[in-house]
């Protein structure tokens, strides 16, 4: 396992798209790192770089101690998944597994030794003498992890693994290349779309827009303290509410107010918040903060209509509107209570659960 530097990385094109802007970078040895954003943030574009598969226009990436700039991607020692498998249909898995190795004049036996270790691992010793196309899309997605673990590389990379695979696979094959990482104490980056695989995998996640990076942190800093309104909105599923407020002082007591809601915000966060008296604020409360039942001491109450409920087993989805029609989108509450939809009901929110944000620049305030 290697550490992985990468410093003022740029990538432009020769139609004057710049993918990739001034992105800074760090990953310890053995660390599992996330790039996610919505496509065309310039995450696989990255990962390519690393790679040595696209051309870097300006900056460096260094593996261990070396920087790899212009290095082939054969010589960087590093092991790539790709989404669509590329497997060798015409070999067996084995070949598959064993075809880099042959390339590098590995030994035979060693190449026995690693391609079995690689499978037991995997749980695919069983389909060795099998060809691509008699497996499924999860068992060639192990094939492909396997090819790569075999080489033992300093830096593994993951370009969106598994976007093939159906949700239940998905979430099948996450558990397995977690539990990869924790056995193989190796270095990994992984891209992906999905902030759910994102969250689930990363021991940090980089969240990209734009060809930079909007925030680096570990799945709960992403999800407790957004840098900004981008981060708050596309980390978390279902997407985080947005309420335009702005800030009041009464007596001492700070609120964010609007036309239907007067919302309590902590006294710790009054001082900062002082700039922003009878200023435009945006308010972000996730669904799953916004509560039915008992109001604990220091909530704020407020009533709206439930336009819809969905069941979901361990939970219920809310479509909820306030009374001037803006929707709160949802609300997760216990799936045994009592709700009927085109009916009002009282909601409640604590203040530690409100996130700010100025409307101009989208930077969270009062943290």
């Amino acid at each position: 396992m290697s550490r992985v530097v990468i410093k003022q990385l740029n990538k432009h094109y020769p139609n004057g798209f710049h993918a990739v802007k001034n992105l800074d970078l760090e990953m310890a040895e053995g660390e599992f790192l996330v790039l996610v954003g919505p496509s065309g943030c310039g995450k696989s574009t990255t990962l390519r770089m690393v790679a040595g598969l696209e051309k870097v226009t300006s900056g460096t990436i260094q593996i261990s101690d070396r920087v790899v700039n212009d290095l082939l991607p054969r010589d960087r020692d590093i092991a790539m998944v790709f989404q669509n498998y590329a497997l060798y249909m015409h070999m067996s898995v084995y070949d598959n597994m064993a075809f880099g190795l042959r390339n590098r004049k590995v030994p035979k036996d060693e190449i026995e030794r690693k391609v079995a270790a690689a499978s037991e691992i995997l749980g695919i010793k069983e389909l060795l003498s099998r060809r691509p196309a008699q497996l499924s899309g999860g068992q060639r997605q192990r094939v492909a992890l396997g090819r790569a673990i075999v080489r033992n590389p300093k830096v593994f990379l993951f370009d969106e693994p598994l976007s093939n695979l159906d949700a239940q696979l998905r979430t099948q094959m996450r558990f397995e290349i977690r539990r990869l990482h924790e056995s193989l104490d190796a270095t990994m980056i992984y891209v992906t779309h999905d902030q759910v695989e994102a969250m689930t995998l990363g021991d940090r996640v980089v969240v990209m827009k734009d060809g930079e990076i909007s925030q680096v942190g570990t799945p709960l800093d992403l999800y407790e303290r957004p840098r900004n309104k981008f981060v708050a909105s596309f980390i978390g599923a279902p997407m985080m509410n947005f309420l335009p407020c702005r800030i009041a002082m009464e007596g001492g007591h700070v609120f964010a107010v609007s036309e239907t809601l007067k919302l309590n915000i902590s006294p710790d966060r009054a001082e900062s918040l002082k700039a922003y008296r009878d200023r435009e604020v945006i308010v972000g409360v996730r669904p799953e903060n916004i509560s039915l039942g008992n109001p604990p001491p220091g909530a704020s109450v407020f009533k709206a209509l439930v336009r819809g409920v969905e069941p979901l087993g361990p939970e219920q989805m809310l479509d909820v509107v306030l009374k001037n029609n803006f929707p709160l989108v949802v609300s997760r509450v216990d799936p045994h209570l009592p709700i009927r939809g085109q009916a009002e009901s009282e909601f409640h929110i604590r203040p530690l659960h409100l996130h700010l944000f100025d409307p101009a620049s989208g930077l969270a305030i009062g943290v």
